[in-house]
């Protein structure tokens, strides 16, 4: 693992990914491809471990003469798909874009690796790795007294958005079976921590309260999901890519799973122990 390709590296996981392996492997390149959509910000790539160990590409993975030029030209061996369309109220009022990301833009990476890696045969089969990182909507809801999903739960995805992300893990894992290519895939649960983009939930409970705006929650607040500190999950997928078995799924999690009022009343809890002396206190008001 010398030259990885991290898509939707100025994304919020994918940019906290490239400052994790820089520092933990003083001998890795990293090349990111991203189209800086509303969520990528090349904020998120300040202060980077070793930056001349760092390209950055302004463009998009659905670019498929790009995508090619960047294979060759920097010798990828390692692919680290973070890029994608990931709001579900998004998904819901403009599908199309998530279509279009997150399974076309798929499939054009995948051809990609498999035209340079299988097809030109560029690189031994032990020294290649294409790993797709998704999520656990493609699980559908998590009822309140149900156990946390595993890799043998049931796809059942419930938004334009999951069924994107469910349909590119179902390419990815094709492309193993059919052709060989060396593929691991990882399903994380929502997660939370620095450079977040602000219309998720933790950071804009935490921007509203801090500004005296309401604290939108939807129904009654019980929904649960699994949240994970995003460097715990740096972390596993770089376990993942080096001791992960080709062709496997790996959910990762973070055993934590807090109904969303529960969270909201949290934080406010902790702005209030932190400053007693907002105008907005007591900020669950």
């Amino acid at each position: 693992m010398k030259n990885i390709l991290v898509t939707g590296g100025a994304g919020f996981i994918g940019s906290n990914f490239i400052h994790y392996a820089l520092q933990k492997d003083s001998e890795v390149n990293i090349i990111n491809l991203d189209a800086l959509t509303y969520a990528g910000s090349l904020e998120n790539l300040r202060e980077l471990p070793d930056p001349n160990r760092h390209v950055f590409i302004h463009g998009d993975i659905t670019d498929n003469h790009l995508v090619k030029d960047v294979f060759t030209k920097y010798k990828i061996d390692t692919v680290v798909h973070f890029a994608a369309e990931s709001h579900v109220d998004r998904s819901i009022f403009g599908p199309s874009q998530f279509i279009h990301t997150n399974i076309v833009g798929t499939f054009i990476l995948l051809e990609e690796a498999r035209r340079y890696w299988l097809d030109d045969a560029k690189m031994p089969l032990d020294e290649i790795r294409f790993h797709h990182v998704s999520t656990d909507e493609v699980f559908g809801t998590l009822a309140p007294d149900a156990p946390p999903w595993d890799e043998s739960t049931p796809y059942a995805p419930n938004s334009p958005y999951a069924a994107s992300k469910a349909s590119s893990d179902h390419l990815v894992r094709s492309y193993h079976h059919t052709y060989g290519l060396p593929i691991t895939i990882t399903n994380c649960s929502n997660n939370y921590g620095p450079r977040q983009f602000p219309e998720k939930l933790i950071p804009l409970m935490i921007l509203n309260a801090l500004s005296g705006k309401p604290l939108p929650i939807y129904g009654d607040g019980k929904q649960i999901r699994d949240w994970l500190y995003v460097e715990d999950h740096c972390e596993a997928i770089w376990s993942v890519l080096h001791r992960g078995k080709i062709g496997e799924t790996y959910n990762i999690g973070g055993n934590n799973q807090p109904a969303n009022i529960d969270i909201v009343k949290t934080i406010c809890r902790i702005l209030d122990e932190n400053l007693p002396k907002s105008p907005y206190y007591p900020h669950e008001n």
